[in-house]
Formats: C-alpha cells, structure tokens, sequence
C-alpha cells in the first residue's frame, strides 16, 4: 500500500510539475477546433482564419503561440479565469458578452444562414416557425432562434446538425455563412437561402484582467486591417476549402467503393486515424490513473464509515465522508470537472490531464466507497469477533478477515464502476482534452460524415469494455477456487 501511494504520488507530481522552459512568453489561444473555415485540424496542426491571423499578431508582438482545442462554450469562461490570454472561434460581438471580456475591434462582418434541403417547402425566416431547427450550442444563432423563433435542437458544432439535416431528422439549421458554404458544397442535397437570418460581427476575445494585452492586440489588428491582410487570409481559406470539397465528389462507386471512399477519407487521408490512436491512449491513460485514485480514496472513506457504524467511533470523520458523498454523487461529473479546471485550479498552469484525472478520481472514489461499504457490511458480524476473541485487533481483523472477503464479493460491482469510468472520461473534451471521443469530433469536422467516425469510437469503447468484462470474469473464478 505505502508503494502504490508513493508511485501515485510520483506520477502526479511529474504531471503537474511537467514543463518546459521557453525564452519567449507564451500566448494561450483557446478555439473549438470544428468550424472550418476559421479553425479546423490539418493533420496535428489547428490551422484556419483565427489561427493564422492570431499566429500573425502574437509575432508581430514578441509571443509564442500555443492553440487548445476545448468546448465552444467554454471558451469564453477559459479567458475570464484567466486559463488562456484569448478566444478565437468565430465569436460574435454580443451585450452580453461585453459583460464578461474585452472584445477586440471586428475582423469579419459575417451573417447566419439557413440551410435546408434540396427540395424544401421553407422559403425564409418567415417559414421557420414550428420546423425542427438545428444549432450549434451557445452560437448567436442558437440565441436568435432562441428569442426571436422557438427553442431549436442543439448541437457540439455545426458539422452534426448538417450530418443531422442531411439525415432527415431536422427540416433546417441556422449557422454562420463561410461554415455554411462549405457543408453545403460537400452535399448535393442541401442548400442555402438568400436570405439570411441575421448578420453580426467577429472578434476576438481577452480577459477584462488583461487590458494592455488588448490594447497591444488591437492596434496589431488594425495594422494588418489596413493591410488588407484579413481580406487576403479569409478568401484563402474559404477557397481552399471550397476546391477541396469539389475534388471530394465523385462519381457513384457502388456501396463498396462508397464504402472504401469513406475510409480513406476519414482515417488514412492525413493519416486521421492517430487521432482516434492518440486519444485512445489518452483515454487509458486519465482512466487508469483516476481509477488508482478512485480506490485509494473510496477505500479510505469506506473503512471510515464501516467503523463508525460497528464501533461508533470516528464521528467527526464519517460526518465529513457522508458530505463528500453527498455533494459528489448529487451532482454531474461534467460540472466537477469543470469546476475543478476553471475554479479550483483557476490560477494554477496545471496539466489537463491531471485535472482530468483528479475531477474523474474524485466522482469515483464516492461510488466505490459505498461498493466496498457495502461489501465490509455484508460479512457476518460473528466473523470479526471471532477475529477478536483470538486475539486480533479491530484493524487487523479487518485486514485479515472482513476486507479479503468484502474484495471478493464487491468485485463484480466494483468491475462495472470502472468501466462506466472509461466510458465517462468521454467528456475531458470540455477542458480541451483530445482523448478519443474528442479524436472522433475532430473527423468529423475535417470529412462532415458522421457515421464512420461514430461507428469507429464506440467499437473501441466495446472492444475495451469486452476485454475488461473478460479479465473481471477470470478474476472472479480465480478468487472462488478457494470456496
């Protein structure tokens, strides 16, 4: 016990400490990386319009830039606690927003769009009343639809409602117009109406923490402004991207050859595979470590609580776990870990990964001190005075006798929390975590076909699941041979 404290100690300082030193100052930008044009991957670079132009200003200012791919509604919260120097993900100049950042001056006057299919009744805003509406979650048009149509169906981003629209299940969906153009392009039966259902302004966004910065951004960007070199690095992004989605069609190929298209186009074309391989290992790596510390912690609390109710003593202790238990297993894991990066570890340049499995170690060890409770509890109670008519203290008798058999009996629940662990690390995409669900997101947004990259993460999920279902059964019929 005290080695595998020591080792987890060990690895969690290195995670924390981890570093490296840098003769430049760093420029955080945080972005949600699935809005071609402006930010999408290319290969293992986040590129597009925000990068670029953002890549050109942190130059012209003496930094280094460093990009996070994390939630589009997070990004805003990133440069308010102060976990990034800047937003960039085609953000629109809102009264609201102004309440919480510094907005730079306008680099796009751009608009909302509305996309339908091909053979569409809908003719303009005027028509949407009452249709299934598609959004990407916390965009202004997520907020116009919301106070000026109905409540629509939200997105992560924008490629899964297109995906969504083109599948049937939506009659229309509202998004910015350069992003639009570009699904619309890839898909022969989808279109765009003239009109368009509102127009606004992008720009970028700092923390009100961080007004020098912002001042040194602005007159950055009014010099390339004046430039013309946000005009010349827009068109050639939306350009490109527009040629790359006319070379993607082709002709009909038949089911197979559809079939293979599809899997050169989402895993071998840039070798996108390594995204669903890197976050895999990602994946393993936040799950073994917060299950550890899952253990550790759920073991801890439950002897806690298992002695307070045999003997009555440790009161103020078991007190302290049932509010542990309370908060934790009342309130979402998103939430912990949000709280946990943007709150407690606010001011604090901590790795992610860390974070992750801290926030992740945390929830568990709630679940697994009530399963080993409830193991300790279900052994006769003849079994630990035996132990201590024969001379045995209260610790050692649980040692000895009760927690061996307690093991045994909770291992197939204790089996069943670890595998909803794997599965709810899914969400470490929120503090900009590229584990494989997140690998899968980032597909999707580069080839718009959401069913093979879907397809392609929930049979890694399985096929894990599975092994750990089968090392769990041959461990249980090991442990009964002695029975």
């Amino acid at each position: 016990m005290k080695f595998l404290f020591s080792f987890i100690g060990a690895v969690l300082m290195l995670m924390f400490c981890g570093c490296e030193e840098n003769s430049r100052p760093k420029l955080v930008m945080v972005t949600e990386a699935t809005f071609p044009p402006y930010e999408y991957r290319a290969g293992t670079q986040i590129v597009g319009i925000d990068p670029e132009i953002v890549g050109k200003i942190a130059e012209k200012l003496g930094y280094d830039l460093v990009i996070e791919d994390m939630s589009f509604d997070s990004v805003i919260t990133a440069v308010q606690t102060g976990k990034a120097d800047i937003a960039a993900s085609g953000i629109t100049v809102t009264d609201e927003r102004r309440e919480k950042v510094l907005f730079t001056l306008p680099y796009v006057i751009a608009r909302q769009v509305i996309i339908v299919p091909e053979n569409s009744a809908i003719q303009g805003k005027k028509d949407l009343k009452g249709k299934r509406i598609g959004v990407q979650h916390g965009t202004t048009g997520d907020i116009f639809v919301s106070q000026n149509i109905q409540e629509p169906e939200r997105f992560s981003n924008g490629a899964l409602a297109v995906a969504a629209l083109a599948a049937g299940k939506l009659d229309v969906v509202v998004l910015d117009g350069d992003p639009a153009r570009i699904h619309v392009s890839r898909r022969s039966n989808l279109k765009i109406l003239n009109e368009p259902l509102t127009h606004e302004e992008y720009a970028f966004a700092l923390g009100k923490h961080n007004p020098e910065l912002h001042a040194q951004f602005n007159a950055a960007l009014k010099e390339l402004q004046t430039a013309g070199t946000l005009d010349a690095v827009r068109d050639k992004y939306v350009s490109k991207m527009l040629e790359e989605a006319g070379g993607n069609a082709s002709a009909d190929a038949g089911p197979f050859g559809k079939l293979k298209n599809s899997i050169d186009l989402n895993f071998l074309k840039d070798a996108r595979y390594l995204y669903l391989w890197k976050g895999f290992w990602t994946t393993v790596e936040i799950s073994f470590f917060a299950v550890l510390l899952g253990v550790l912690i759920g073991f801890g609390i439950a002897v806690i609580r298992s002695t307070a109710d045999q003997t009555g003593k440790l009161k103020i202790l078991n007190f302290l776990c049932k509010i542990y238990l309370t908060v934790i297993r009342g309130t979402p894991v998103v939430v912990q870990l949000l709280i946990i990066y943007f709150v407690i570890f606010g001011a604090v340049d901590v790795s992610k990964v860390l974070v992750a499995v801290i926030a992740f170690g945390i929830n568990s060890g709630a679940y697994v001190a009530e399963i080993i409770r409830s193991g300790i509890m279900s052994i006769d109670r003849g079994q630990l005075e035996a132990g201590r008519s024969l001379g045995l203290s209260y610790w050692q008798s649980m040692r000895e006798i009760i927690l061996p058999q307690a093991f045994k009996n909770v291992l197939p629940a204790l089996g069943n929390e670890f595998i909803v662990l794997l599965k709810e690390t899914s969400i470490s995409g929120y503090i900009a975590i590229v584990d494989l669900t997140k690998g899968g997101d980032i597909i999707r947004s580069q080839t718009y076909d959401a069913f093979l990259p879907l397809m392609a993460v929930a049979l890694i999920y399985l096929a894990v699941v599975m092994l750990l279902s089968g090392l769990l059964g041959r461990l249980e019929k090991r442990l009964k041979r002695n029975e």
